[in-house]
């Protein structure tokens, strides 16, 4: 959290008594990096925006936080919130909650109608984005607030992309996501729904774009080899979870079987259970402590009923006796960890079998364009840029190398929209310096009082498995700033007045309201109890110069 501030005041007083000439080391007010915003994939400055927060000022944080991230509500909820895992604070007591006070604001501008400001100028430019999901419509909105004209062809029914289609309702309701998609169109920006793109070359000849940026989720499903009988009842988990937008829901049966173990498998166990199933057993061939999905979804998918068989592979679906006879061969870890067949079998009986073993992307719209470059099913680009082999065409979320959710979707969006234009206007974006790391040592935590984390509500566990109501519940707003008042506001000034009462010379100098301090070299004498006392490690001791 940047703020500009002096350093050093030397008025030229000549009164008696100054201390400067005995100081070998002077005090020097330095901005650092804090944890959570150099772990946040969407590039928020986490600390900003809970400073406002936390001085009860809902719409100056809102304002703050979606200068990087327009989901703010989208966010609260289907984030993983990896900055609350860096936070310093989780080492005093319970990290911040960073993900329910971004909820809370996202929440109260849906509420209270907060709207994006509108562009100052026109750039002319005109920018395709394929794509209107996470990542599509963050460029999107960036693109539109620096001022370029933007039209989102999307192929689907709604926008959201894989956050409508891949995210059950019990976790986002449908209304937070219209309503923030919505308002990335009132900005300005013109979306084309069922609008499939099958030849990116003409789309962008015909419709005259300047540059594109490329957002196509992943929505076919891999399959795998696995013998089944015809009669078996087989269904891929991206379909499952698409048909649960429509009026007609999937009829899966009492008892449903999950093949995977990532965070779309435990969605399928969990939508199984509300539509009915007794029984919903997701089978993963390793332990729980390699599943890939996070550890709070399943803790919350077993509170529920579900049920997981680790350690298990499906090699077959049906047999001679019954069509849903699923046959499972145990695993066994090797000395590396890694799982191997036993040749032990056993038989599952099964109603439905679901595979959520992972998604593709759909890259023909590709075909014809030259210099693109796709390796294992994404397309290659220049991390620093995300712009492809050819000039003019970027691509970011589930279509390039790297993890595959909202949040890093958002942060490509993000990025790719600025190094857009830059491109369009024949720049490059210059590299910005990164602040030393706030580092937990560097903090005085004694000042801090112990303050127990809000923990948010959640539905009680026969309405979870009989409804898609949402599970999770949002703070008040009375908790909401007892969280944010929970930032320890890691390596940056904010203006606690610690080294100003602390100072035995007088050499610490009010600036004012947001401006911070400045250091009187007439007076200090370099004892060091200013950069001692700071809570929050903003102030270091550096040797004079001779």
């Amino acid at each position: 959290m940047d703020k500009p501030f002096a350093i050093t005041l030397d008025p030229g007083s000549s009164l008696a008594n100054k201390t400067g000439s005995w100081r070998t080391l002077r005090p020097v007010y330095r901005d650092h990096l804090p944890p959570c915003n150099a772990q946040c994939p969407a590039g928020e400055d986490i600390q900003g925006w809970l400073f406002h927060a936390e001085g009860g000022d809902y719409l100056s944080a809102w304002r703050h936080l979606v200068r990087d991230n327009p989901f703010p509500a989208i966010m609260g909820r289907v984030c993983y919130h990896s900055c609350e895992g860096a936070c310093n604070r989780g080492r005093l007591d319970a990290a911040v909650g960073i993900n329910s006070v971004e909820r809370f604001l996202g929440d109260e501008a849906l509420k209270l109608g907060w709207r994006f400001e509108q562009p100052e100028v026109e750039s002319g430019r005109h920018v395709l984005v394929v794509g209107a999901g996470p990542s599509g419509m963050a460029a999107a909105y960036h693109l539109r607030c620096l001022g370029h004209a933007v039209t989102v062809l999307e192929a689907g029914p709604a926008a959201g992309g894989m956050m409508r289609f891949g995210i059950p309702k019990y976790r986002l309701p449908r209304e937070v996501l219209d309503a923030e998609m919505q308002r990335i169109v009132d900005l300005g920006v013109t979306l084309q729904l069922n609008t499939k793109v099958d030849d990116l070359a003409r789309t962008m000849r015909e419709g005259g774009y300047d540059a594109a940026f490329l957002a196509v989720g992943a929505h076919i499903a891999k399959r795998t080899d696995l013998p089944a009988k015809d009669g078996s009842r087989i269904l891929d988990a991206v379909s499952l979870l698409r048909s649960m937008e429509g009026e007609d829901k999937p009829m899966l049966g009492r008892r449903v079987v999950v093949y995977g173990g990532g965070n779309t498998a435990i969605d399928v166990a969990r939508t199984a259970k509300r539509l009915g199933a007794t029984e919903a057993i997701i089978v993963y061939r390793r332990t729980r402590e390699k599943m890939p999905a996070h550890h709070f979804e399943v803790e919350e998918a077993l509170q529920e009923g579900v049920m997981v068989k680790w350690l298990a592979t499906i090699r077959k679906a049906g047999d001679e006796a019954s069509d849903g006879a699923l046959t499972i061969e145990k695993m066994a870890l090797d000395e590396h960890g890694n799982p191997q067949p036993t040749g032990e079998y056993e038989t599952l009986e099964a109603d439905s079998l679901v595979l959520a073993l992972g998604q593709d992307v759909d890259l023909s719209l590709l075909d014809g364009v030259s210099g693109l470059e796709c390796q294992d099913g994404v397309v290659q680009v220049d991390p620093a840029t995300m712009m492809t082999g050819h000039p003019g065409i970027f691509a970011g979320g589930d279509m390039v190398p790297a993890a595959r959710n909202v949040t890093v979707a958002v942060g490509h969006g993000k990025k790719a929209a600025r190094h857009i234009h830059a491109w369009l206007n024949a720049t490059a974006l210059p590299a910005t310096p990164k602040h030393p790391p706030a580092t937990f040592e560097r903090l005085n935590p004694w000042y801090y009082s112990d303050a127990p984390k809000t923990l948010r509500p959640q539905l009680d566990l026969a309405r979870r498995t009989s409804s898609f109501d949402e599970v999770q519940g949002g703070l008040t707003e009375a908790n909401a700033l007892f969280e944010a008042r929970r930032c320890l506001s890691c390596g940056n000034c904010f203006e606690c007045d610690n080294c100003y009462g602390v100072c035995p010379d007088n050499a610490v100098i009010k600036l004012g309201p947001g401006q911070r301090f400045a250091i009187n070299l007439d007076y200090c004498k370099g004892c060091g109890i200013c950069a001692a006392e700071c809570p929050c490690g903003a102030i270091e001791m550096v040797a004079e110069e001779v």
